[in-house]
Order: structure tokens, then sequence, then C-alpha cells
């Protein structure tokens, strides 16, 4: 009898569906749901209650910063400027209403200075010399305060230094040694911050709202019984970033003041509130500045001051979030696929490292052939029954 032979299709036109097998494997049984219940846990636990992944998040805040200080105090040690009044527009430099300010707590006066020739300052290396041929006429001194004119002079038994021409008298360091402006660490910083959160709608202050002019004067802020009362006192703020004012005042610092707001949308608007760390980034800070003024003779003049004091830099970040509906359907979905990746997990491990893998495979997969139709089966009947009667 002739073998009858069936042409399958070629493999890339076949077409697989799902079959559905009991095993009565309790290994991998108990392995899926160990699966199942941990991206349950993942996706109900840390995706949604952890990370609230049902809500819509803007973490681009935009923000604007007003700051103002007030207070005031007196000289009464330097000679230079005795009884000499200080007031906010004296303290703060540069003016008031930016992210960056810059607080005064000490300084260094040299008034009444005039263009002419004087010795260098003894504390610059590279003015000091010990006879004419160190000064080289032109030169610049390094870090100085002028030209030299090649001439030495000697200023006591101990030390000499150059002849410059710049500003003169020169300006001493050594002046460095007391805080003139102690006053200062009860002085007060008013920061008004207003936040917007464009994504969301939604704009937030952290000023509260009142009728009582006089109630910003009075009040200083406290996370729990005035949270909307944004006036700290200079001591208060030195002392929360680890560092008491009489360190920083003499030779000045960095402080940088970071406010976070974190606002859950979905909950009253009280809710959202201003968080407000402090943090020291540098010591030594200080600058100069000059006024310059003619006197009685026509010569132009100046009074120099090199200010020493406390920056401070005001940064403010934070993040808005509220319900959403997209957000919700995309991480639902995504947790769907990660339980039905717990059976595919589970099937590539009884067809390929359980010990009865080639048993599952052939329950598992199985070849469909369609049933031959009648013309098919009569014509393969009589091609049957003629090869009997020639036989």
């Amino acid at each position: 009898m002739e073998a009858v032979c069936i042409k399958s299709l070629p493999p890339n036109l076949d077409y697989k569906t799902e079959k559905y097998v009991l095993t009565n494997n309790k290994r991998v049984g108990v392995f899926h749901r160990l699966l199942q219940l941990a991206i349950l846990c993942y996706v109900i636990g840390w995706v949604f209650i952890i990370k609230r992944g049902y809500q819509e998040s803007d973490c681009d805040p935009h923000s604007s910063v007003i700051t103002k200080i007030k207070g005031s105090s007196v000289t009464k040690d330097f000679q230079e400027l005795q009884g000499r009044l200080w007031d906010e527009a004296d303290f703060v430099k540069p003016s008031q209403g930016e992210n960056v300010l810059f607080l005064v707590t000490n300084f260094i006066s040299t008034p009444g200075q005039v263009l002419g020739v004087c010795p260098e300052s003894p504390s610059i290396s590279d003015g000091r010399c010990g006879e004419n041929l160190d000064c080289t006429l032109g030169e610049h001194v390094v870090n100085g305060n002028g030209v030299k004119t090649g001439r030495c002079i000697f200023l006591n038994s101990t030390h000499s230094t150059c002849q410059i021409y710049g500003w003169c008298p020169v300006e001493k360091e050594s002046l460095v040694r007391k805080i003139p402006l102690k006053e200062a660490e009860n002085f007060t910083i008013f920061i008004k911050i207003t936040v917007s959160f464009r994504k969301l709608n939604f704009v937030r202050t952290n000023v509260q709202k009142t009728l009582d002019d006089t109630y910003f004067k009075s009040c200083r802020y406290d996370p729990v019984s005035s949270p909307y009362c944004p006036v700290f006192t200079i001591k208060d703020i030195t002392t929360n970033a680890k560092h008491s004012f009489e360190e920083l005042s003499l030779l000045g610092g960095v402080v940088r003041i970071d406010i976070e707001w974190n606002c859950n949308l979905d909950y009253e608007e009280t809710h959202c509130i201003p968080q407000y760390t402090f943090e020291l980034q540098d010591i030594n800070n200080n600058f100069r500045t000059a006024t310059y003024f003619w006197d009685e003779d026509r010569l132009e003049c100046r009074d120099l001051l090199k200010l020493y004091g406390i920056r401070f830099e005001i940064s403010v970040t934070g993040e808005a979030r509220r319900f959403g509906i997209v957000p919700t359907a995309v991480n639902l979905g995504a947790g769907c696929a990660l339980l039905g990746s717990a059976t595919v997990l589970c099937d590539l491990v009884l067809l390929y490292l359980d010990s009865k893998a080639n048993f599952y495979w052939k329950c598992k997969y199985e070849e469909a052939k369609p049933p031959k139709s009648r013309k098919a089966l009569q014509s393969t009947s009589i091609n049957e029954t003629s090869t009997l009667q020639e036989q």
C-alpha cells in the first residue's frame, strides 16, 4: 500500500493558539502564587500607596522671591566711623528683593584715600623688599594695591615695603579684630515666596492673608504655631545652620536657605506648607565698595570699605500632585502585564528546567490537522479498490 504524504505549510505561516494544561506540580504552583502575591504587593503597596501612582505630578515650580531685612546698629569701636548709624540700606548688599543678598556684619574702613605714592602694606608678600632693586619700576604688586615706583621704604626696624602709586593710604588688614555690627544677629529677614505649578494650575504663597498690618512686625516663624509667618532672625538662621553668629560675623560666610513645597492637592490647601532648611555652604566671605567725592582742594578722594558678612542664597523647590485618570490607567495596565509575566515565568520553569520537561512540552503543544473532505475520502477509497483489483 502506498504511503500518503501530507505536505505541511511553511513554519512561518503557522498559527499558534493557547492551550491550558492543568499540572499537578505543587512546587511550580506555590512558586506561581508567590510571584502573584509579590507583584500585587509591589503594585498596590509601592506603586499606588508609597509612590502614589494614581496621581499626576508637577516637579517644576515657578517662583518669585522677595526679601526684606529690618534693623539698625551704631559703630562705636572704630575711630574713623565714630557713632555712625548703619541701617538696612547699609547692611544689605546688593539691594534687597533678590534671591541672593549679602548682610554686612564686619568691615575695614579706609577713609579719605587719594591717588598718590605711599608704602605698600606689610601683609602683601610681593610688596616686601630689602633694597630698591627689589622694587622694579612699573611692576604691579601681585594681590597688592598699586604699581611699584622703584623705591624701598623702611617702615620700622623689622618691616620694609615697596613704595607704590595707588590709592593712599592703603588698606590695613589688621583692623579685622572685633565685631562692630554685633546687633545684626537680632535683625529679621522677611522672605515672601509665591510658587506656581503651571501644569496643575495651582498657585500658593507662604504668607498668611491677614488684615492686621502689624502682624508681620511681631510674628516669628514656627513650624507648628505660625507656619505662615516667614520672618526669621539672623541668629535663628545661623543656629539652624549649626553655626553661631559670632563665628560667621567676623570673616563672613555663605548660608543656603532651601524652601521645599510638597503639596498633595487631593487634600485641603492648608496641607500645602513650605519646609525651611538652612545649611552653611562656605566661610570667609567679603567684598569691597568705595564712595568717591572731591575735597576742598578739588582732589578726587574716596572712602573704601571692605565688607565682611553673611551671604544668603535662597532656593525654592517642590512638587505638587493630584489624582489623574491617565497615570492611574497606565499603572493598572502595567500591573496586569506584570501578573501575566508570572505565568510566562512558570511556563519556562516547566518546559525547560523541570525533570519532566519533555512530558509537559508534549502536553502543552499539539499540532492540529484539519479532517479530510468527502471528495478526498472517496477518491482515496477508489484508488485503494483499484489497487486491490490489479493485485
